[in-house]
C-alpha cells in the first residue's frame, strides 16, 4: 500500500512520524456507470468551464473558496502550506477519553498509521500499548486534503487507526425525527423483546458476506450469456405492518428456535415463548415444564380409582349408607363428649395448680418479711 499522508503524531512531548494509509477499499463497493438508456452509450461527467463553455484538462484544474456572496477566491497549494495551523502537519493529541464517548454518527473514513521510520517503532508501540491497557483513545486536529477535521487515535489489533470525525455542528438535529406523542410500552412487552434477542445468536461469516454482490455478477454473467440468472430459493420473509405486536414477538422467538434446531417452549405467564419471568431462552423452560406436567397426570391417574371406589360405594344401598352414617355420627359425638370432658379436667388441674403456687409464693414471701 502506499500511503496518502505522512505527519507526526505529537503524544505530549514525544513526537512520533508516522504515515497514513486508507483502510477503506471503496472499489470493492458495488458501483454502476450512467449510460444512454437508447443506445447503451456512457455518460461521463467531463469539466468544463463555466465562462469558455469548453472541456478542461486536470492540469488546468484548481481550488477556489466561494464567499457568502457567491464570489470565487483562487487559492494555491502554497497557499493552505501558509497557513498558520500547527495541525497542518502534526496530529497533536488534546485528551483521552473512553471508546463509547464517542457518537457513532460522527465517524468517518479510516487510516491506518504506520511507524514512519525505525525510530519511530518504540514511541510508536508505547502509544498503542498504554490505550490498549487503559482502555482509552486518543482526540486530536489534523488538517487532510486542505481542510482541518477532528480525528480519534485508537488501538486495533498492532496497529493504530486514526478515524476522521465529523465536527459537532456537522450533525444534523434530531428535530421531526421522533414519533409524536408519548408511545408507552408495556413492561410484558420489553420481556418479550428480551427474549427474542436472547434468541439471537452470534455473527457467522455467511452473515458479514456481501451477498448482494455476488447475485448482481450472477445477473450480468446470465447477460453475457443470455441465459436466466440462477438463483438459489431463499426463505421468504413476512413484510407488512404490524398490528399485533406481542404475537409478532412470540413468533419470532419460534422462527429463531426452529432455525437453531431448538425446542420450542410453552408461554409463559406474559404471553411469550419459554419468558418465564425474565429473559431466559425457551429451550431451557421447556425442559423444567416438562416434569411438572407429567406429576400433574400421574396425581390425575392416581384420583382416578378413588373416583371408581367411591362410584361402587354409592351403588350399595341406602341401608349400609344409614348405618355407615350413625356411626360416623356415633363416633363423632363421643370423640366432642371426650373432647369436652378433657379440655374441662384439664381446666380445674390448672387452676388448682394455679392456687397451690399462690400459697407457696405467699408463704415464701410471710418468711422473708
Amino acid at each position: 500500500m502506499r500511503p496518502t499522508a505522512k505527519f507526526s503524531l505529537s503524544f505530549g512531548l514525544v513526537t512520533i512520524p508516522v504515515a497514513a494509509y486508507n483502510a477503506t477499499d471503496p472499489t470493492a463497493a458495488v458501483s454502476f456507470v450512467r449510460i444512454h438508456t437508447a443506445d447503451g452509450g456512457r455518460v461521463r461527467n467531463q469539466p468544463v468551464c463555466s465562462l469558455e463553455g469548453t472541456e478542461v484538462s486536470p492540469d488546468e484544474i484548481g481550488r477556489g473558496y466561494r464567499t457568502d456572496d457567491d464570489a470565487v477566491v483562487p487559492l494555491t497549494d502554497d497557499d493552505l502550506d501558509a497557513l498558520p495551523l500547527p495541525t497542518a502537519k502534526t496530529l497533536t493529541i488534546l485528551a483521552f477519553v473512553a471508546g463509547g464517548d464517542i457518537d457513532p454518527l460522527q465517524m468517518g473514513k479510516g487510516y491506518y498509521l504506520g511507524a514512519d521510520g525505525p525510530a519511530a517503532a518504540k514511541p510508536y508501540a508505547l502509544l498503542r500499548d498504554t490505550m490498549e491497557r487503559h482502555q482509552r483513545v486518543g482526540l486530536g486536529k489534523i488538517a487532510l486534503h486542505g481542510r482541518e477535521t477532528l480525528a480519534m487515535i485508537r488501538p486495533v489489533a498492532a496497529v493504530l487507526v486514526m478515524q476522521v470525525l465529523l465536527w459537532p455542528h456537522q450533525i444534523r438535529p434530531m428535530t421531526g425525527v421522533l414519533p409524536e406523542g408519548e408511545v408507552k410500552v408495556a413492561a410484558n412487552e420489553v420481556r418479550a423483546a428480551e427474549t427474542l434477542m436472547d434468541s439471537f445468536g452470534e455473527l457467522s461469516e455467511d452473515d458479514v458476506h456481501d451477498h448482494y454482490r455476488e447475485a448482481l455478477e450472477e445477473i450480468v454473467a446470465a447477460k453475457l450469456a443470455h441465459r436466466e440468472p440462477a438463483f438459489e430459493a431463499g426463505e421468504e420473509r413476512p413484510a407488512g405492518q404490524v398490528h399485533d405486536l406481542m404475537a409478532a414477538l412470540q413468533d419470532s422467538v419460534r422462527a429463531a428456535q426452529r432455525a437453531r434446531g431448538e425446542t420450542e417452549g410453552t408461554e409463559g405467564a406474559d404471553g411469550t415463548a419459554g419468558s418465564g419471568g425474565g429473559a431466559r431462552p425457551a429451550g431451557r423452560t421447556a425442559t423444567r415444564t416438562a416434569p411438572r406436567k407429567s406429576t400433574a397426570a400421574r396425581k390425575t391417574a392416581e384420583r382416578q380409582p378413588a373416583k371408581r371406589a367411591a362410584a361402587g360405594t354409592a351403588k350399595g344401598g341406602t341401608a349400609a349408607k344409614k348405618s355407615a352414617a350413625a356411626k360416623r355420627t356415633g363416633t363423632k359425638g363421643a370423640g366432642t363428649k371426650a373432647t369436652g370432658s378433657g379440655k374441662g379436667a384439664e381446666k380445674t388441674a390448672g387452676t388448682a395448680r394455679g392456687k397451690a403456687a399462690a400459697k407457696q409464693t405467699t408463704g415464701r414471701g410471710r418468711k422473708a418479711g
